[in-house]
C-alpha cells in the first residue's frame, strides 16, 4: 500500500510507489467471476464482494481476506483463502479523493 489513503481509511502505507493502491481503495469482484464453485457462507461473502465490494485495509499477505473474529465465519474464510481468488479477479470501483501522507 502506498503512503496515501481514501476515506473511510485514515492511515497510510509505507511505500511511495504511486502504482500501489492507497488504503481504503474499494474493489469488487469482476462481473465475469464465476461463483459456481462456491456454496454456503463462502458464496454469501463472494456475492457481497461482487455486488458491494470490499476495502483494502492491510498490507499483509496478498489478497488475504479477514473478517470479524467469530467462529461462525472460520469455515467460510478458510474456503475463500484456498479458493484461488486473486487480485486479478477484482477491479477498482471508485477511489475517491486520495489523501497523501
Amino acid at each position: 500500500m502506498r503512503r496515501a489513503y481514501v476515506a473511510p481509511a485514515s492511515h497510510c502505507g509505507q511505500y511511495a510507489d504511486a502504482a500501489l493502491p492507497p488504503y481504503g481503495t474499494r474493489v469488487r469482484l469482476k462481473a465475469g467471476f464465476s461463483l459456481a464453485p462456491y456454496s454456503g457462507d463462502a458464496l454469501v461473502i463472494l456475492t457481497a464482494m461482487k455486488r458491494y465490494g470490499m476495502l483494502l485495509a492491510d498490507q499483509g499477505s496478498a489478497w488475504y481476506v479477514t473478517g470479524t473474529s467469530d467462529p461462525r465465519w472460520e469455515g467460510a474464510l478458510d474456503q475463500l483463502r484456498g479458493a484461488g481468488v486473486s487480485g486479478s479477479d477484482f477491479e477498482v470501483v471508485e477511489a475517491g479523493p486520495v489523501t497523501s501522507c
